[in-house]
């Protein structure tokens, strides 16, 4: 086209040379013209060219990503799986009763344990000023003190090792130029939340350690801290999961067609219900709501529980009555259940990549293994070995729900 323009161009000016005065203007204003679209189109023409190296570069940089993006991953990767080995950590001090043991809270000087005799007795005694040992650890000696302790302070040193493995190699990477222009502002982000997790940890024990003159209820921490508390773990971790996974697997190009577009909605759904599943366990834990009605899948001998809006105002059971608050968890988990297994069945025909495969068959697995746990721990009234798995299975399930959402993702920047 650019060829035949300068020939018509040419022949132009060939005949303005020859012509009259009279048409000299007309000419002038043809050449004027044919210069004017010679110029238009060359811009456009290469403004065209440049889009589509730069969207060619942009698929080839997501498809094919450099070492350092994949460094960076498997960094993000590590600090994940670490919050999920803090996570299950967690749920084993709750199950054993071990969180309050530690009175107190200091960055650098918590991280010494006793280390004589003397130093044990002094901590002991300080524990006995407390709630928790005078109206229900009354009897303990100071060997069982050593054991819950102990707990505490692995828990804690373990929230310690995350923020130096997630911060030292951030600032490195940050430095080094490895890190991107929007990865940094989510590293930015997903280090607040560690932050942020880790004060409000503390935040959450010393509502155990307060007295309440009013409360005939057990020492414990509060089941709002405690939900709010395992839902910023549960943030912090997705966050690091997901961008971690965008930097270490190549992007697969899925054509958007009818089916993938309705698969995508379900996975996204099923996501959802999931995380919402998965804090309404929190509160299912904070206020021992599993030891309430062990029977399934009817609550005792009805299909709804006599007490289920016991309290005034209504909307308070939903967050304070233990019978109101495993009603809803028991729903939330068959409604995820019946989702994810419906999503699965809807989609066994559909050709998907192999990865894709993969992790829709992972959360079908994963939800089943789930429910099945769930069902176990209520049957035997909650045993610490089997709540222990179901809080980690909620994690587990998570991510596999997760990983169908990133692999049906459209082009992602990173």
């Amino acid at each position: 086209m650019l060829s035949t323009l300068v020939r018509r161009t040419l022949l132009c000016r060939t005949q303005f040379q020859v012509t009259s005065p009279r048409t000299f203007s007309a000419n002038q204003k043809t050449t004027g013209s044919f210069l004017q679209t010679l110029k238009n189109v060359g811009v456009s023409s290469l403004r065209r060219t440049t889009t589509a190296a730069k969207a060619s570069a942009d698929v080839a940089a997501i498809q094919l990503l450099q070492p350092s993006q994949r460094l960076v991953g498997f960094w993000l990767l590590g600090c994940a799986g670490l919050t999920a080995g803090m996570v299950a950590l967690g749920g084993i001090t709750r199950l054993t009763e071990s969180g309050l043991s530690m009175t107190n809270w200091d960055l650098i000087k918590g991280m010494k344990p006793p280390s004589t005799k003397t130093d044990w007795e002094k901590e002991f005694l300080t524990y006995q000023q407390y709630p928790e040992f005078k109206y229900k650890n009354q009897d303990i000696t100071l060997e069982e003190f050593k054991w819950i302790w102990r707990m505490e302070y692995t828990h804690r040193m373990f929230g310690r090792l995350i923020g130096v493995a997630y911060l030292a190699p951030a600032a490195f990477f940050w430095a080094k130029g490895y890190i991107t222009r929007r990865t940094k502002i989510r590293v930015v982000v997903l280090g607040g939340l560690l932050l942020t997790q880790g004060l409000y940890g503390w935040y959450m024990v010393k509502s155990g350690l307060e007295e309440k003159p009013d409360s005939h209820d057990i020492p414990r921490v509060s089941h709002y801290r405690l939900a709010t508390h395992l839902t910023l773990a549960f943030l912090f971790y997705s966050g690091l999961l997901w961008t971690g996974l965008t930097h270490v697997l190549n992007f697969q190009n899925i054509e958007r067609t009818k089916q993938i577009r309705s698969l995508s909605k379900l996975a996204y759904s099923s996501k959802g219900l999931i995380f919402l599943t998965a804090v309404s366990g929190a509160f299912v834990a904070g206020l021992d709501a599993g030891l309430v009605y062990n029977s399934y899948p009817k609550f005792a001998d009805r299909w709804i529980p006599s007490d289920l809006l016991a309290m005034e105002p209504k909307w308070r059971n939903w967050f304070d009555n233990p019978t109101a608050v495993q009603f809803a968890h028991r729903l939330f988990g068959e409604i995820s259940f019946c989702t994810v297994m419906a999503m699965w069945v809807m989609n066994r025909k559909v050709t998907l990549p192999m990865r894709t495969r993969m992790a829709l068959n992972a959360v079908a697995l994963a939800i089943c293994a789930q429910v099945g746990l769930g069902i176990t721990a209520l049957l035997l009234f909650v045993p610490t070995w089997c709540a222990a798995l179901h809080q980690s299975g909620a994690l587990v399930t998570l991510s596999t729900s997760f990983w169908l959402t990133h692999e049906l993702r459209r082009m992602p920047k990173i």
